[in-house]
């Protein structure tokens, strides 16, 4: 049995454009002996090159991963163009961390094959992995359209133990993600960790929507595309426009991120989000949706006051968390900056040590979901 230490956690970001500069005073801002993990995240603006040289020359071999983003969450809020990070030093804080090649091709045994290995190494160096002492976290390419495979795959594999994650992101250009592993940033690549923090924690999930009372059901798609045909037997954007009171040609990225559509898995509702409308007037999703599935259009609720419950009642079981990973959707990091909120939210990112990015699609155990904040809150030994 472990013995339950608190964690030294140092948390820091730069702000520079320049890559050495950035690793420089990100080393200077987190740098620890021995740290268990160190966990970043930085904009895709980088010359990706240079900033993996200068961080591999700064902390060496240390267990470290990260990925490029849409949006840092750092210790002074929610902004772009820079890097932040966390390190994380303990005796009882015990990782184990593993790379996926070639995730566009994925194949579901390499994620079987990665995930008992790995539990097995966490086993032999630490407690024997269970729901309430081991969590996962998986970083992946965000552009690779196999996130849904990668993330069932591992999960089938962890019994009760959860796991959350975010799809690396580019900044709004969608051309080019990087998850970084053992001194590189690779494309096509998903790295994921095995954490025993030795403290108390959560992974959670929340998102700022509710089902409405309007169902649709697709008739015709191609999930390997993400693509959405037909709706009820109609074109599906038209469909869609239909329940949304619109005219097909009104359909716009705004309403869209408004007017999500959600699935219900288990009794509990998921949102998936629509990318755009076709000249086909087929609708490109951000998550493969297959035929069959029954979509319920989505409605808003408040976002601050949505994210602000969240930590409450995180804060109320945990006690103010030491540390959060966050992945939390572009598309709500959107809403926030049309809507005036990004301060207010990078402020409550703030006050409850959240350190994260904005995604491009997120994770929560076996699925692959939208519009949502995902994460873990790791509390402290000491209530």
């Amino acid at each position: 049995m472990q013995t339950t230490q608190s964690l030294a956690i140092r948390r820091g970001a730069s702000k520079s454009p320049d890559p050495d500069t950035a690793a420089r005073e990100l080393h200077a801002a987190i740098s620890t002996t021995d740290p268990a993990l160190i966990v970043f995240y930085c904009a895709a603006t980088y010359d990706l090159d240079r900033l993996g040289r200068a961080l591999h020359a700064h902390f060496g071999d240390v267990p470290m991963i990260g990925c490029t983003t849409s949006g840092e969450i750092t210790p002074f809020g929610y902004v772009d163009g820079t890097i932040t990070g966390v390190s994380v030093t303990s005796p009882s804080f015990v990782v184990e961390l593993g790379r996926l090649n070639g995730v566009s091709k994925f194949e579901i045994g390499g994620g079987h094959n990665l995930a008992a290995d790995m539990l097995r190494r966490l086993a032999e160096r630490s407690e024997t992995p269970r729901s309430d002492n081991t969590f996962g976290f998986l970083l992946v390419d965000g552009l690779c359209m196999r996130e849904e495979a990668v993330v069932s795959s591992l999960y089938r594999q962890l019994g009760a133990i959860q796991l959350f994650g975010g799809s690396a992101g580019d900044g709004l250009s969608f051309s080019a993600t990087h998850v970084y592993h053992e001194g590189k940033f690779h494309r096509d690549a998903a790295v994921f960790a095995l954490i025993q923090p030795g403290t108390p924690f959560e992974v959670f999930r929340t998102q700022h929507f509710v089902p409405s009372g309007k169902k649709m059901v697709v008739t015709r798609a191609d999930p390997a595309r993400r693509v959405v045909t037909e709706v009820n037997g109609e074109p599906a954007g038209r469909e869609y426009a239909r329940a949304v009171g619109l005219e097909v040609d009104k359909l716009t990225p705004m309403i869209f991120s408004a007017h999500p559509v959600m699935v219900r898995i288990g009794g509990q509702y998921y949102v998936r989000s629509i990318q755009k409308v076709n000249d086909d007037e087929s609708l490109t999703f951000f998550c493969a949706i297959d035929e069959g599935i029954v979509l319920t259009v989505a409605q808003g609720v408040d976002l601050v006051e949505n994210l602000q419950a969240l930590f409450d009642g995180l804060n109320s079981r945990l006690g103010k968390p030491e540390l959060v990973l966050g992945c939390d959707c572009i598309l709500r990091n959107l809403e926030a900056g049309q809507r005036g909120l990004k301060a207010r939210i990078g402020e409550i990112m703030a006050e409850n040590n959240v350190i994260g990015f904005s995604t491009y699609g997120e994770q929560i155990n076996a699925l692959h979901v939208n519009q949502t904040f995902t994460g873990v809150a790791i509390g402290t030994s000491k209530r």
